[in-house]
Order: structure tokens, then sequence, then C-alpha cells
């Protein structure tokens, strides 16, 4: 069974930085796609970042500029680094992981890491 596990979050100034980490228990080069969600109460997941296996990077309009997603294969962890956070940056942040198999689609979820940007 697949675990990813997120650390890094924290509560900061906006104009601030936090690097998340989500290390996973196994080799991150198996996953076709891993990501970072963010989530606030009553609100729909959303997608913030995500890397390709083969290292093409997608960010949501909201953070293109400010955040930087990228990968350690031999340490198989996946970071996000976050820059000039603002308070609607506030939020819990999930790791996400998917990989197809034999038309299956296998998706992986951390348990989140509260990140809070005060004004």
């Amino acid at each position: 069974q697949v675990q990813l596990v997120e650390s890094g979050g924290g509560l900061v100034q906006a104009g601030g930085s936090l690097r998340l980490s989500c290390a996973a228990s196994g080799s991150i080069f198996s996953f076709n796609v891993m990501g970072w969600y963010r989530q606030v109460p009553g609100k729909q997941r959303e997608l913030v970042a995500s890397i390709t296996r083969g290292g093409t990077t997608n960010y949501a309009d909201s953070v293109k500029g400010r955040f930087t997603i990228s990968s350690d294969n031999a340490e198989n962890t996946v970071y996000l680094q976050m820059n000039s956070l603002k308070p609607e940056d506030t939020a819990v942040y999930y790791c996400n992981a998917y990989k197809w198999s034999f038309g299956v689609k296998y998706d992986y979820w951390g348990q989140g890491t509260q990140v809070t940007v005060s004004s």
C-alpha cells in the first residue's frame, strides 16, 4: 500500500515562504503524475501544481510565478516551494499521486498539512 506523508506546513506572515514535502513509501517514478492540492472549508479541493514522471509541470494561475513544484527521485519526495505567500493561500495542502496500470487508475492521497498565512 502506497503512503504519502506531507510535512512543512505551518504559520507564516504574508510575503513569507514555506516548503512542503511529500515523502512516498515507494518509488515516485512509478507514478504518472504527482501533485499538490489545497482545500479550504466549504470549497472544493483544487489543484495547485503537478509534475509528471517526465518532469513537466503545471500550475494553477493563482500560484504561477510564486510556487515551484519539484521532485527528487532518489529521495522519493516531491516538494512545493511557496514564496510570496498571501492570506488567500491559507488552506490544507494535500499531496496526490496517481498511476495507470492495465487500464485502472490508482489514486493516492496524503493526510494533509495546514498552511496558514497571516496578513
